[in-house]
């Protein structure tokens, strides 16, 4: 055998097989990287969105199906966001390129990442995601339903007082009319 057919032989062995998920997302990033250089910086934007939209995708999966925290999706307005729930989001930085994680809270907008790579982002996102499940879980704990409320004994007197107030009331106004005509006299 010839080195060329040797060595040929040996590289498919190291090599690992890419999956075609892992090939589009490569496909993805390089064309943001292209679109991000020409005029159409939007798309570029929201292609890079889409790419930390699917890493995220694992993180997702394992949010319990009761817990209703979380409502992910990219909003297409004038500055694309990538929402993670009502007070937190990605938005791409200045340059287009960055990924900057912010979240709104009473006193301003936090930056709580900022990185030009998807796995930083990644990262805060899922700390924050088990930050706000555990604020959820002690909200849940320290907040017990209030408890039903006994009375000793049935109360019956409602609709006594009702008609009380229902006869001297009748009374008052016989008494106003009787009043008014024998004034008028």
């Amino acid at each position: 055998m010839s080195d060329a057919q040797n060595t040929g032989s040996e590289g498919i062995g190291d090599l690992r097989p890419m999956r075609l998920r892992d090939a589009l997302r490569q496909a993805r990033i390089e064309a943001a990287d292209r679109t991000g250089v020409v005029v159409d910086l939007r798309d570029a934007e929201v292609a890079r969105l889409e790419i930390l939209n699917e890493a995220l995708d694992s993180l997702f999966a394992q949010v319990p199906d009761q817990v209703d925290l979380f409502d992910r999706g990219i909003s297409q307005g004038e500055t694309p966001r990538l929402w993670i729930d009502v007070v937190a989001h990605v938005v791409m930085g200045r340059d287009k390129r960055i990924y900057r994680f912010v979240q709104d809270t009473r006193f301003g907008r936090i930056v709580i990442a900022e990185s030009h790579d998807v796995a930083p982002v990644v990262d805060a996102v899922t700390d924050y995601v088990a930050r706000r499940m555990v604020e959820r879980e002690h909200a849940l704990v320290a907040t017990p339903a209030p408890a039903p409320v006994v009375t000793d004994k049935p109360r019956r007197g409602g609709f006594w007082s009702f008609v009380l107030g229902f006869i001297v009331g009748v009374i008052a106004l016989f008494g106003v009319a009787l009043f008014a005509t024998l004034r008028n006299f």
